[in-house]
């Protein structure tokens, strides 16, 4: 598919970046403000699904994260459960808060132990399977339409 016109492609080059980044502030602001994992997640998916609908789907970029996908799922599966078994294996508690980088700071991002390691974990885990949804659906419209 041949993408959108020049001057949508030109404005999500643009927009794309600061959707990326808000996101990731998201996931890493979790603990500290609304948001978190999950939200970070959709709203990165949501700047990699505006890059394909613009750009259309036989890019070269789109085919190499397609390939991608099931890895980023799978780091972000062992992320987050390499920090429950953390907990685990320092106080003897499944998912405990463990205190690595201290707890109790208001204020400060690395001041919730395991949480925001739990939102990046959920954050990839996340913005992996709704591209994966995403790119499921266009295969599947692409090849209705053949």
């Amino acid at each position: 598919m041949g993408g959108m016109s020049l001057i949508v492609r030109r404005i999500t080059e643009i927009v794309c970046g600061f959707i990326f980044m808000y996101g990731l502030y998201i996931i890493l602001h979790g603990h500290l403000t609304p948001g978190g994992g999950f939200a970070g997640g959709v709203i990165i998916a949501g700047s990699l699904i505006l890059r394909v609908l613009a750009f259309g789907s036989g890019t070269e970029s789109e085919r190499m994260l397609s390939k991608r996908i099931p890895k980023l799922m799978s780091v972000g599966l062992l992320i987050f459960w390499g920090a429950a078994f953390t907990g685990l294996l320092m106080a003897g508690i499944f998912f405990l808060n463990a205190p690595i980088f201290g707890l109790g700071t208001p204020f400060h991002l690395l001041s919730a132990g395991l949480i925001p390691i739990c939102n990046i974990g959920i954050g990839i885990n996340v913005a992996a399977g709704l591209f994966s949804i995403f790119l499921a659906f266009a295969a599947v419209k692409y090849f209705m339409e053949e």
